[in-house]
């Protein structure tokens, strides 16, 4: 499922401050899906202009190999006019609006880009069918923490306290053909954690992983991914069922199983993983390994 024109899946979406220069030319580099230049959370209030102009520059210095997106400061925010008005004229290909708590906001937002709606507050949760409905709006994407703290949940390793959550977020984005994102992981020196979620996240269902660290980019991109011997078994799976479909056989099948048309469908999405995954050591410059 591609949520941004052009893009391909996205399995690993780097946050990246506004108020970093370094960090932003850094990310030009590194094998993220997507980039989210951002302006918010990760940005002191006395920053925020300096961070807007070099967000700026960024974006009209072009060069980018991946989508940029950029996290804009949320509605009734001092920022929030000058945080539009500067991606949507420089270029951004999409919005992230923070703490989206019903349809109106995005309804309001519908400004030619796509909007991608942050799911981080108990009614942001329960509106998200809502939200996801919305024709502008590209995907949701959770915010665990802030939801965490407004649900008085405690720590969990294997988030169960959230789970109820993150599954409500997959579930309205996918009735709605819309892109579910995971949280970030807060441990950037917990790699086997970070892998951890990755992977419950998969099995929920969602698309990828947002990333706060360069060093969460390859795990997020292999949990979200495919292997080499998955895409083989893709490749004939779908093999086996475009030629029972032309020798007119009412039932195909694969490995002793039945296959069916989502069958294919879904080995279909499995070989744009791995086309995903091909472009992307193809693209990265030497060095960047």
């Amino acid at each position: 499922m591609m949520g941004l024109p052009g893009a391909g899946p996205l399995r690993s979406v780097l946050y990246v401050p506004g108020d970093k220069p370094r960090a932003i030319e850094k990310a030009r580099a590194l094998a993220a899906d997507a980039v989210i230049l951002d302006l918010e959370d990760a940005v002191a209030p006395e920053h925020k202009a300096q961070a807007r102009t070099n967000v700026r520059a960024a974006l009209l210095a072009g060069g980018w190999r991946v989508p940029v997106l950029v996290r804009v400061n949320g509605l009734g925010t001092v920022w929030e006019h000058e945080d539009r008005e500067m991606a949507l004229l420089s270029g951004a290909c999409g919005l992230v609006l923070p703490k989206v708590e019903d349809d109106r906001a995005a309804l309001e937002l519908s400004l030619g880009r796509p909007l991608w709606a942050m799911i981080e507050t108990p009614r942001g949760v329960l509106n998200a069918p809502a939200i996801a409905a919305v024709p502008g709006v590209a995907g949701l994407l959770v915010g665990a923490n802030d939801l965490a703290r407004a649900l008085r949940t405690r720590p969990h390793p294997a988030r169960i306290p959230l789970l109820h959550a993150l599954s409500a977020v997959v579930l309205a984005a996918r009735a709605h053909g819309k892109v579910p994102l995971d949280a970030v992981f807060n441990d950037v020196r917990d790699p086997a954690g970070f892998v951890q979620e990755c992977e419950q996240g998969r099995a929920l269902g969602f698309a990828g992983k947002t990333v706060i660290h360069p060093d969460q980019i390859e795990a997020a991109n292999t949990a979200f991914g495919v292997t080499e011997e998955q895409a083989q078994q893709a490749r004939a799976l779908l093999t086996a069922w475009e030629e029972g479909r032309a020798a007119g056989r009412s039932v195909v099948t694969f490995g002793g199983s039945l296959v069916e048309g989502m069958h294919a469908d879904e080995a279909q999405e499995v070989l744009a993983l791995w086309a995903a995954r091909q472009q992307t050591v193809i693209d990265r410059p030497e060095g960047n390994d």
